[in-house]
């Protein structure tokens, strides 16, 4: 388990990574991350985190359990210790409950990236479009000023022939 959570993580890290500069790839990133989003993809993704997060909690139960049968237990010189075996599942139990508390946050960053990313774009094409208008908005003003001074030039050219 713990191979496949790393081999998520660095899934999730790529994308985040992927979301966060301005490459080809990240349009690639969106449109996979628009097309999860469809359909069954939020139902799918919010179930596998429900499981997650269960055996996240189921860890970190073992790990309270380990550690209160280490607090029950006196060693001859009146000392708690751990045995070497609770060592290591309470080092396993700790490294799988990191991984899957890294993958859910994670997995939650990817969320909003994707989500400030569209809105970034959204935001572009506006301001795009409102410049653009402006733009011909200015420039019809300009002609309008110099027809009218083209107009009183003319009038002022007559004034002085007669």
């Amino acid at each position: 388990m713990i191979q496949l959570l790393f081999t998520v993580l660095a899934a999730e890290v790529a994308v985040a990574a992927t979301l966060l500069f301005k490459t080809p790839l990240r349009k690639l990133a969106v449109l996979a991350l628009d097309r999860l989003k469809r359909g069954r993809g939020p139902v799918m993704v919010r179930t596998v985190a429900a499981t997650v997060l269960v055996v996240l909690a189921s860890s970190l139960h073992s790990m309270a359990q380990i550690r209160g049968r280490a607090e029950g237990e006196l060693d001859g010189a009146g000392v708690v210790g751990l045995t070497p075996t609770d060592q290591v599942l309470l080092a396993r139990h700790l490294l799988e409950s990191s991984l899957m508390g890294y993958s859910l946050f994670l997995a939650l960053v990817i969320d909003r990236l994707h989500n400030y990313v569209k809105e970034i774009r959204r935001l572009k094409k506006n301001l795009e479009a409102v410049s653009k208008q402006n733009k011909t908005m200015l420039e019809k003003a300009t002609r309008g000023k110099s027809e009218e001074s083209e107009g009183d030039h003319d009038i002022s050219n007559n004034k002085k022939h007669i």
